[in-house]
């Protein structure tokens, strides 16, 4: 039973360190690499087309607009 007390105190604490207090991890979303590809195609369309631009920047901004939707609801 002390066996038990001792390594159950010993999860907790490290000597003079402890561990830290527990954290919600948010969940995997598609939002960056859809930002990242959005601006991809933006600087792109400055080399090829406008079309390519006007695509990018479309992509960027739902990209931003689902990113930021999904960690104002994730609270």
């Amino acid at each position: 039973m002390a066996a038990e007390q001792t390594l159950h105190n010993a999860s907790k604490t490290l000597g003079e360190w402890s561990l830290p207090p527990e954290q919600a991890i948010p969940k995997p979303t598609y939002a960056p690499a859809m930002l990242a590809m959005g601006v991809t195609l933006l600087m792109w369309g400055v080399v090829a087309s406008w079309v390519f631009s006007a695509a990018g920047f479309v992509i960027s901004v739902v990209a931003l607009k689902n990113w930021i939707g999904e960690m104002v609801h994730d609270r």
